[in-house]
């Protein structure tokens, strides 16, 4: 790839980062704004307003003279302002840490240098159909372990699986250099990771006919564009639909990435215009105190935007909490230690000026599984924990990836000890193309079981059910019925009214390959889960149309009615 790229480029790439050479022109074909906008899915055009352009790129890096046993201190220029960070001086890499993307043929001979530098993650990251095969083609060995225990598949034969999945998956392809390097690449079919980020069809399974691609209703519940209110007090707003890698079960598969075989994406522009409505309509609402900022990922804000969205909710007397919610510290932690990127820079200026105004900011982020963790995440976490960034985890359970114990109690350990609060572990939402990742409610509720009172209480994450139809979060535990041979589990959310919630029963269904298997001489499961389902579904309208008590009020008056003489 590198041999493609112009002079100056390949300059700009093998100079220091804090060189003449990167810092001469912020245009530069090698520098991070334009390798940014080659790798994400975004217009290309500029929204000028009133404020002026929303892009303005990567600051510029003006570095201070360290000396020995000193830190170094840079000056960030972001937006019509300066901001001033200290950095501890850690530029060298201990020869004891484990340089584990070298396990990638590809990638044997990277320096730990490039390895960790968010300009080489960019350049590096592998989005599309063609990058996809071409990598493919040089890390997968000759033959792999097939579906079946004891089978053996080869390359070819592995790589038309994941094709065929992409054709029919929901999300885009993207993965980024780190997290392609935590993959176990001699048994790609079963690793944890790749099976949350490449569809393979032979995995998939038939969706359950209640599954959708807004599950959570999120574009109902939306007064302007990205931007959900569905609690009383907290919003979430979407300035992008961009993220750095994707995940295969996304809820807001609706929206995130680039258009697939099966989904046209309701796209959501990083514009001025449709900012300034969010904004508009978080500060005519006194009620509103917390915003989650999302996406797509708040990765893919630049960092002048990054602060725009922090000062301006800092300045909004109804706001008293928010976070910024983005799975970059999973899958490109290299940014959070690159000096060269403002990025966290700006992410920590905004946190300390959220502190003194008696505001808090969070970072929310995403680890699925143990192998996700490795020293450069734990070094990011501690460069995050020593600036004062309160970070937290939302873990989703996912079938063949964290739902035994052992995996789930590890993954939850490692990141506390990482100085990462476990906030969340949901089950899976009922998104379409995600049937296989998806695990009935009784694991949540036996893992759950089994974990609270092996960790410390504060560092014990909730485990939750985002109910299907808008009904808000709810502890998976707190379920108002639950028939396992049928799998549906209801809910109540007395906390989310409006749009005909009041009082409104809501459902959970479980996968239908886990539902009781009908021991009949033929082994055939189909007539006893379709006659289950049929079943629920004729007594979930009546619920979800009238609510339980009113359905038993019912039955109680037609009862009273036929007895009377």
């Amino acid at each position: 790839m590198l041999s493609k790229l112009t002079g100056a480029a390949r300059r700009s790439l093998s100079a220091p980062p804090t060189s003449p050479a990167l810092l001469k022109s912020a245009r530069s074909i090698g520098t991070v704004p334009r390798l940014q906008a080659q790798v994400a899915d975004v217009s290309k055009e500029k929204d000028t307003g009133d404020n002026g352009p929303l892009y303005r790129g990567v600051p510029v890096i003006v570095p201070g003279k360290p000396f020995p046993g000193a830190k170094v201190t840079s000056t960030v220029m972001s937006r019509d302002r300066e901001i001033n960070v200290v950095h501890p001086v850690a530029t060298a890499i201990a020869r004891d840490r484990d340089e584990f993307w070298r396990k990638v043929p590809i990638w044997q001979d990277v320096s730990a240098k490039d390895f960790l530098s968010y300009r080489w993650s960019v350049l590096n990251t592998v989005q599309g159909s063609a990058k996809l095969l071409r990598f493919l083609t040089a890390v997968v060995p000759d033959q792999v372990p097939g579906k079946e225990p004891g089978t053996m598949q080869t390359r070819e034969e592995f790589i038309k699986d994941v094709f065929d999945g992409v054709t029919a998956a929901t999300m885009a392809i993207r993965m980024t250099p780190y997290i392609l390097s935590r993959v176990n690449w001699n048994d790609p079919r079963h690793d944890p990771i790749i099976r949350q980020f490449l569809p393979m069809k032979s995995a998939m399974i038939p969706d359950h006919p209640k599954l959708k691609l807004d599950s959570l209703h999120e574009e109902a519940d939306s007064p302007v564009k990205g931007l959900v209110h569905r609690y009383a007090d907290k919003a979430l707003f979407l300035p992008t639909s961009v993220c750095p890698t994707y995940c295969m079960f996304c809820t807001r598969s609706y929206a995130v990435g680039a258009d697939t075989d099966t989904v046209t994406k309701a796209s959501l522009k990083p514009t001025r215009k449709r900012w300034e409505e969010a904004f508009a309509y978080i500060e005519s609402q006194p009620g509103l105190h917390d915003i989650v900022v999302s996406g797509g990922d708040s990765y893919y804000l630049q960092p002048d935007q990054l602060s725009l969205i922090g000062e301006r909710l800092i300045s909004m007397p109804n706001i008293k909490r928010f976070r910024f919610a983005s799975k970059g510290l999973a899958v490109a932690p290299t940014r959070i230690l690159d000096e060269s990127d403002g990025w966290v820079a700006a992410l920590i200026d905004i946190s300390n000026k959220a502190k003194r105004a008696g505001k808090a900011m969070a970072l929310h982020t995403h680890f699925n599984h143990p192998n996700e963790i490795s020293w450069i995440s734990s070094d990011a976490s501690q460069k995050l924990f020593e600036a004062g960034v309160m970070v937290r985890n939302q873990t989703v359970l996912l079938r063949g990836v964290n739902d035994d114990f052992d995996t789930m109690s590890t993954l939850i350990r490692k990141l506390a000890d990482n100085n990462i609060f476990p906030y969340y572990v949901y089950q899976c939402d009922m998104v379409e193309k995600t049937e296989h990742l998806r695990t009935p409610l009784q694991t949540i509720l036996d893992l759950e079981a089994k974990i609270r009172g092996s960790i410390a209480g504060f560092m014990m994450p909730s485990f939750v059910v985002d109910l299907p139809g808008g009904g808000g979060k709810r502890l998976a535990c707190s379920f108002r019925s639950y028939d396992r041979a049928s799998g549906v589990s209801t809910y109540m959310a007395p906390a989310v009214t409006g749009r005909d919630k009041d009082n409104k029963v809501y459902e959970y269904f479980d996968p239908i390959d886990s539902l009781p298997v009908d021991h009949s001489p033929d082994g055939s499961v189909t007539e006893r889960r379709g006659r289950a389902l049929s079943q629920r579904a004729q007594t979930s309208s009546l619920c979800g149309y009238f609510g339980y008590y009113e359905l038993w009020l019912l039955w109680l008056l037609w009862a009273l009615w036929l007895l009377w003489p």
